[in-house]
């Protein structure tokens, strides 16, 4: 099972190629205007995806998700 979740060589040198073209939008936001753009790409992908969890973009929302949540538990004041 452990082998299974290893990438191997070329599934790694596909990421570092097409990963400029993803970094820009994949990314932890340090600022407000990078969290909203993740927020907004989330919008889109909850659109598309719904609760398939099969669907190829799922993981991509979950990660997203993450991404979100720690951003605004590290800088969002809760409501009090």
């Amino acid at each position: 099972m452990e082998s299974e979740m290893i990438m191997s060589t070329a599934q790694i040198e596909k990421a570092f190629e097409v990963w400029p073209q993803v970094e820009p939008t994949l990314r932890v936001p340090h600022n407000d205007r990078e969290y909203r753009q993740l927020v907004k790409l989330l919008d889109r992908l909850v659109d598309e995806v719904g609760e398939n969890e099969n669907h190829p973009l799922a993981s991509l929302m979950e990660v997203l998700g993450v991404l979100i949540e720690k951003y605004e538990d590290e800088n969002i004041a809760e409501l009090a």
